[in-house]
């Protein structure tokens, strides 16, 4: 059975909360879940070909549009926006 310690340091991970009966259930489930993996990890696939992909798939690009607006209806979207510089929204540093 996975061990509490291991089920507190992922709740930590995925930044969630448990309390003591919470740890408990989370245990039970997560070693029901390891022992199923465990358990697919003795099947014999040595016969059966990868599958890189189960549904043929296709990119889905639109193409990028520019539409005008006059000054009176950006200025009143501005208005409404947090950040701004200039003309322009300015959003939080999501990449470094």
């Amino acid at each position: 059975m996975i061990k509490k310690e291991e089920v507190k340091h992922i709740a930590k991970l995925a930044r969630i909360s448990l309390n003591q009966e919470e740890i408990e259930q989370m245990q039970k489930e997560l070693s029901s879940i390891l022992d199923y993996f465990k358990l697919l990890n003795e099947l014999d696939v040595s016969e059966v070909n990868p599958a890189f992909y189960s549904i043929p798939l296709k990119n889905v690009i639109r193409e990028d549009i520019i539409k005008e607006i006059d000054e009176d209806e950006r200025d009143k979207m501005l208005e409404q926006v947090p950040w701004r510089e200039e003309r322009y929204i300015k959003v939080k540093e999501i990449l470094r």
